[in-house]
């Protein structure tokens, strides 16, 4: 059973850092690309970054571009997502998924999702 588990979400003030992390299970790591997205309340989930599946490339939105870094250890079956300089905008769950081999839009396995609050 595919099991992936995101962790260190919490309230941090404007301008502040946080890293989550996404640990996986239950599926050959390494052979997955992973990506990070967001839902912010009343609104569409939208996608934040992703990793391919030995972190040759990473892409991500423009709001993003410079303040997160996605990262990912194949030995250790988990990815980063290191967010900085973050904005009240950024409020939001956050959820890692994946899907195999190539970053494709569709994702197969999502996780539970990390609350982020950014206070001004």
């Amino acid at each position: 059973q595919v099991q992936l588990v995101e962790s260190g979400g919490g309230l941090v003030q404007a301008g502040g850092s946080l890293r989550l992390s996404c640990a996986a299970s239950g599926l050959s790591f390494s052979n997955y690309c992973m990506g990070w997205f967001r839902q912010a309340p009343g609104k569409e989930r939208e996608f934040v970054a992703r990793i391919t599946r030995y972190g040759t490339s990473t892409y991500y939105i423009d709001s993003m571009k410079g303040r997160f870094t996605i990262s990912r250890d194949n030995a250790k079956n988990t990815v980063s997502l290191q967010m900085s300089s973050l904005k009240p905008e950024d409020t939001a769950v956050y959820y890692c998924a994946a899907r195999p081999n190539d970053c494709l839009p569709s994702y197969t396995y999502w996780g539970q999702g990390t609350q982020v609050t950014v206070s001004s």
